[in-house]
């Protein structure tokens, strides 16, 4: 199935995923700085990252605006990667969506590379793909589908 005849494949900003060599110290910058609240926080094996999701807002179901930090596992993940080309700071910008494989293949069909065939395991149980940065101007566009049990 694809969303041809849908105009809106995504339904919101998911987060806005950045890059930060040591996430506790990122964590206690956004919290004490900015008076954000964490969300939730896990290590995945699978993308090589340790991350948390901080809400922007207040509410404490991570239904407003958030932001994700992503700290390398080792130096071989992506993260690291990145962090090394760039150092940190914004590395994804992730849109939400209903049903990630018909978005993505969707996308596939107008021309657009996906990072992965089949969808992976993000944060929270999430399934999630990304859209190659050389066709999307020059921007990681990751697709989220939530976990129905929660959110963030």
């Amino acid at each position: 199935m694809t969303l041809d005849s849908v105009s809106h494949l995504f339904t919101a900003i998911d987060h806005v995923g950045i890059a930060v060599p040591d996430l506790d110290e990122a964590i206690a910058f956004y919290r004490d700085t900015y008076g954000m609240t964490v969300l939730h926080e896990e290590t995945n094996e699978e993308q090589g990252v340790r991350e948390a999701m901080i809400s922007v807002g207040g509410d404490p179901q991570g239904a407003d605006s958030c932001i994700q930090l992503l700290a390398p596992l080792s130096p071989e993940s992506t993260i690291a990667k990145f962090l090394d080309r760039n150092g940190p700071g914004i590395q994804q910008l992730a849109f939400r969506v209903d049903d990630v494989e018909a978005v993505a293949a969707t996308l596939r069909e107008r021309g657009l590379r996906l990072l992965y065939d089949a969808p992976r395991r993000g944060t929270s149980g999430s399934r999630v793909n990304f859209v190659h940065p050389k066709d999307a101007g020059g921007v990681l566009v990751e697709l989220v589908e939530p976990s129905r049990e929660t959110h963030h």
